[in-house]
């Protein structure tokens, strides 16, 4: 084994000269044991990648297995090309997962695995034709490994066979029908026409081999020996994937109805619906993204982040530090002069009329220098207590998109950009409240409360708002903020104690000393509304009556989407001054 690990080490520098002599990666983790390899996150297959720290892992137990222990420049060049080709980065792995997803509908958890089948062509392709490197080796032996003879793995192989022009059946067997043998053809002219811009080409295979995942969904599983990008991007912190960019609307479109592939003149056919550019995903679809590149997060913590993202835009700039304006420099007293102090520092004048033989340290004295304090302040921020609705007619965060909880994002994380400290509260129905330890300067904290979920009935925590100023004004001023709909009226029923909500609001307002708004879904005309009788519950009356008599600043938002605008403008009025920016409070 000792043997073994030795060549493949000497193996490294010639597989990294393969693609250029100023790669440079770390040298790989070579894994006696496939217990090893597991411990190092390698499972399934022989090999993986590891975009987070640049790092190939390889199962040599496994390669001995396959019978590919005579394979090792091959298998570190092909590793070194997830690398340096495709995917390259956590990002561009997940852009084109996305674009792979749009060619697979009611198939899109097999993404991972037909991105990584799309990333070896083109790396092995290179690496054949230009590398001069046993490819087709050793796909041979793995073949000879019991490799499953079902269409998906027909159909692979022979698009392999047409891109080195070998010989029907030398890799693909006996089984290759003309309606294989034609979509191969197609495979490997797109494979070609998209060697300099794979990005493209990702949705464009992922249409081709559609029929054949779906005929062998059940026997996909045999492929994972290929599958060394499984975990690829576990432990990155990707960009911005949450937002559907240009390009991916025809990402799905069939290569034979793409010239580029097939030589025809004309223009591609229109490629299937799908989101136009600048739309946001879904944040399921979003999380299916991210956990198909292998990043294992669960559906709260990947709330939390695309709520983070999607908020980025809209936030205050970052703050600005403000230094006091410098005073006027005046004269002050003598004070002794030490030995260690600058001698430019030595008063002589004095000095000498104390003593006209100066001793240092003893004698010695030196003018002080005052400077008047400066007269400007950087402002104090406003903290901010948040109050979020997830009540049965509130969307899940974490399946669809929420704009109270993406309002509810960018105010808070503004106000923590700012300086301020932020109190959480998730409320729905009677005991169903998730708050954060008080007011706090932690984004995830906050997050992770706001991108909750209850889905119950509607019930205001008046206990919450009561428990939070019942001990009288804040030390900062504190502007209270509720996100909601009509239900927000129940804020003013009476307590688990009797105590009336209608005097706790007033209560809270008083001691949070900057004021309280009510950003709502409900009609633009509201205090119409309020004039219409009715023998039921008129919330509009109880709204009208907060806002003249306790002074809430009342925001109607009749598309919920609109809360994104109020959000950014409140945050903007609220603390862009301590930013450092202007604005006003």
């Amino acid at each position: 084994m000792q043997q073994s690990t030795a060549r493949w080490r000497a193996a490294w520098p010639q597989a990294l000269a393969v693609w250029s002599r100023y790669t440079h990666l770390h040298d790989p983790r070579l894994c006696a044991s496939t217990l090893a390899a597991a411990k190092a996150g390698l499972h399934g297959s022989f090999a993986m990648i590891r975009l987070a720290d640049q790092s190939v892992v390889i199962d040599l137990e496994a390669v001995r297995n396959y019978g590919l222990d005579d394979y090792a420049v091959e298998i570190l060049a092909h590793e070194i090309g997830h690398h340096v080709l495709a995917p390259g980065n956590a990002t561009d792995h997940m852009r084109m997962l996305a674009r792979i997803r749009h060619g697979l509908p009611s198939l899109e958890e097999q993404a991972p695995l037909v991105a990584n089948l799309y990333t070896d062509l083109c790396i092995n392709d290179r690496l054949q034709r230009q590398g001069g490197l046993r490819m087709a080796d050793i796909y041979r032996a793995l073949a000879r490994a019991s490799t499953p003879r079902n269409p998906m793995w027909t159909f692979y192989m022979r698009l392999y066979e047409h891109l080195w022009q070998l010989g029907r059946g030398t890799l693909a067997g006996e089984s290759v029908t003309e309606a294989i043998d034609a979509d191969a053809w197609l495979g490997a002219r797109l494979v070609r026409a998209y060697a300099e811009d794979w990005m493209t080409g990702a949705g464009r295979f992922a249409a081709l081999v559609l029929p054949y995942i779906a005929d062998d969904a059940g026997r996909l599983a045999a492929l994972h020996a290929l599958h060394d990008t499984e975990t690829a991007a576990a432990g990155c912190a990707p960009g911005a994937v949450h937002e559907v960019e240009d390009g991916e609307a025809d990402a799905a479109l069939h290569p034979a109805h793409d010239p580029r592939v097939t030589g025809e003149d004309g223009e591609p056919a229109e490629a299937p619906p799908a989101h136009g550019p600048g739309q946001a995903r879904e944040p399921f679809e979003y999380g299916a993204i991210l956990k198909g590149a292998g990043i294992a997060l669960t559906d709260h913590e990947i709330a939390m982040r695309y709520y983070r993202e999607r908020a980025q835009p809209y936030l205050i700039p970052f703050p600005r530090r403000r230094a006091p304006t410098a005073g006027e420099p005046r004269i002050a007293a003598v004070e002794p002069w030490d030995i260690g102090e600058p001698l430019d520092r030595i008063d002589w004048l004095h000095s000498l009329m104390l003593s006209p033989r100066p001793i240092p340290g003893v004698t010695t004295v030196q003018r002080g220098i005052e400077t008047d304090a400066g007269t400007e302040e950087t402002p104090m921020p406003v903290d901010l207590d948040l109050y979020v609705d997830s009540s049965g007619s509130m969307p899940d965060p974490q399946v669809a998109t929420s704009y109270l909880a993406l309002a509810g994002a960018i105010v808070a994380l503004s106000a923590l950009r700012a300086g301020a400290s932020v109190q959480a509260t998730l409320w729905s129905g009677t005991g169903q409240v998730t708050v954060t330890d008080g007011f706090v300067r932690d984004a995830d904290a906050v997050l992770r409360v706001i991108t909750g979920c209850f889905g119950g009935a509607t019930a205001f925590p008046i206990h919450r708002l009561r428990d939070t100023y019942a001990a009288g004004p804040r030390r900062r001023p504190t502007h209270i903020l509720m996100i909601s709909d009509a239900g927000i009226d129940t804020m003013f029923a009476d307590d688990e104690r009797g105590n009336s909500g209608w005097d706790v609001a007033a209560t809270a307002l008083r001691h949070a000393r900057a004021g309280g708004t009510m950003a709502l879904n409900i009609p633009e005309d509201w205090p119409t509304l309020a004039l219409v009788q009715s023998r039921y519950a008129n919330p509009w009356k109880t709204l009208v009556r907060a806002s003249d008599e306790q002074r809430w600043d009342v925001e109607a938002v009749a598309d919920m989407a609109q809360l994104v605008a109020f959000a950014a403008a409140f945050s903007r009025r609220r603390w862009a001054d301590a930013a450092g920016r202007g604005g006003s409070r």
